[in-house]
């Protein structure tokens, strides 16, 4: 799709507030030029100031699994990495981000299946929940 056909796009689901803002927005840009990189940055820097993507990233890092489920944590990582670029773009940084906010048991079983990627540490995460539930289920049994 063409930056245009996004910016378009994402401005017809603009609604209330943000909409009314990208009409006053839309007057100080040229919307024939406008890439979609451009007007992320405009739509963050309106409702992403500086202090709440410092405070984004800080949750980022101190995100735990805790009692969550794999998939859940790893929606909102994901989540969290959307608005933190700098870790997102970062491979090794966002494994090791991953990885770090994962419950301890399931971190030593990721690590032990040594994941080359993010994408490959969530594989080895989802294996690692379904062996313990296994052996929960095998305990439970005997």
């Amino acid at each position: 799709m063409r930056d245009g056909d996004q910016v378009m796009c994402a401005t017809y689901v603009l609604r209330d507030d943000a909409s009314l803002w990208w009409e006053g927005a839309a007057n100080g840009v040229d919307l024939a030029t406008l890439t979609w990189s451009q007007f992320k940055e405009i739509l963050y820097n309106k409702y992403f100031p500086a202090d709440v993507r410092g405070r984004l990233t800080r949750e980022l890092m101190s995100l735990h699994q805790g009692d969550s489920i794999v998939a859940e944590f790893i929606r909102k990582f994901d989540m969290g990495c959307h608005f933190v670029p700098l870790i997102a773009r970062d491979v090794v940084q966002k494994m090791r981000c991953f990885m770090d906010g994962m419950r301890l048991t399931l971190h030593r079983d990721v690590m032990l299946m040594r994941p080359e990627s993010y994408d490959e540490a969530n594989a080895c995460a989802f294996q690692a929940e379904q062996a313990l539930r296994d052996i929960d289920m095998e305990m439970q049994q005997k």
